[in-house]
């Protein structure tokens, strides 16, 4: 079976109907539809079925049991698609192991690869920081009048928070948690790229770090937001081991320019890390580096635990970074990246690459 997860309105559905139109006889069924519920409950579906897609069937009780009695009774080259908004893991209701029965697949908003065949990879930058990668809104980015998608994306935005809100979260969480919630994320908003300190929220909400970092699985489970964490193997034991924090909207976020441009490079390099783990089964992760006395790299990717490249963001500062200089000076193997949005030539200096962050993105695998 193949499993795709991600955010509410990313796509998942359409790409499901897309893949659909490469079968003779499609079946799609979505337990959140009264009628398809019924046929997947009494498994009463077409059975010359070529491909089912079941959609956000992991609200189903013991959907998991459910799901291996499908597989391992399904006829010879019949495929199986899924896809929800929750992670795999994230209902953890009994029931045996699907493993070696799935790949499991992240699709993720759009990435400036994605748009730079529409638009310039600068643009593409631009259009992200300010809509963000959702399809609704950065598609009517692409097609309206700059005042009126404005309009429609702030109008989508709303809907979209209050709906997940109202409807995953509540599935989490009770009533009287919610508002302790709604609360929460608009802390967050505020403190992308910082190393997260669970204590302080916790204080300032006057709730326990038990119940913060309950709520921070939540957000996380739901694709609102996502942790990069520090690298701590293979260097110095000096690191600090507290997570960042960043949205999969980089247009929800509260910050300056240069704060928007970390969120979405973030994501970008999300996207690619996860691809190349996804598809290629290649060990990637998305990391970050920070010394106790304050020395921070924005981004590390690596790959099994090992550091390939470092990178920081700039909108438009050509000097080197002092982070940047300290670590590559002590890691020269690892490729040493500054990446910035307005930048006229680019050049090497002291083993450092400045290169223009918009056409670095776009050259991602994803």
């Amino acid at each position: 079976m193949v499993f795709i997860t991600g955010p509410r309105q990313v796509g998942k559905t359409y790409l499901a109907k897309q893949i659909m139109g490469k079968f003779q006889n499609p079946q799609y069924l979505n337990f959140d539809n009264f009628t398809d519920r019924n046929i997947i409950n009494e498994m009463s579906w077409v059975q010359n079925s070529d491909i089912l897609i079941f959609d956000e069937i992991h609200k189903m009780k013991n959907w998991k049991n459910y799901l291996k009695g499908v597989y391992d009774s399904k006829k010879s080259g019949q495929a199986i698609l899924i896809t929800g908004s929750a992670r795999l893991d994230t209902f953890r209701q009994s029931g045996d192991s699907l493993a070696g029965r799935y790949f499991h697949h992240r699709l993720n908003p759009f990435s400036v690869k994605e748009l730079a065949s529409k638009i310039t990879a600068y643009e593409a930058v631009d259009k992200l920081n300010n809509f963000g990668g959702f399809p609704e809104p950065i598609l009517q980015s692409l097609n309206l009048p700059a005042e009126d998608a404005v309009i429609e994306a702030e109008r989508w935005k709303n809907q979209y928070y209050t709906d997940l809100i109202r409807e995953d979260i509540l599935e989490f969480s009770r009533i009287n948690e919610i508002n302790t919630m709604k609360t929460l994320v608009e802390v967050l908003r505020l403190k992308v790229g910082s190393p997260l300190s669970i204590n302080s929220i916790a204080e300032d909400l006057q709730a326990s770090p038990n119940t913060i970092k309950k709520y921070i699985n939540i957000l996380e489970s739901l694709y609102v937001i996502f942790l990069v964490r520090p690298l701590h193997k293979n260097i110095a034991r000096s690191i600090l081991k507290e997570p960042k924090i960043y949205f999969y909207n980089t247009s929800y976020i509260k910050g300056d320019a240069g704060i928007k441009l970390e969120n979405t490079t973030a994501v970008c390099l999300l996207k690619h890390v996860q691809y190349l783990y996804d598809a290629k089964g290649a060990n990637y992760s998305l990391n970050y580096l920070r010394t106790k006395d304050g020395k921070e790299i924005d981004f590390v990717v690596a790959k099994d635990d090992k550091p390939l490249q470092f990178l920081e963001v700039k909108l438009s500062s050509k000097q080197l970074s002092a982070p940047l200089l300290y670590f590559s000076a002590r890691y020269p193997e690892v490729e040493s990246v500054q990446l910035v949005y307005n930048l006229h030539q680019e050049e090497e200096k002291r083993n450092i690459k400045l290169l223009k962050l918009s056409d670095w993105l776009a050259e991602l695998a994803a």
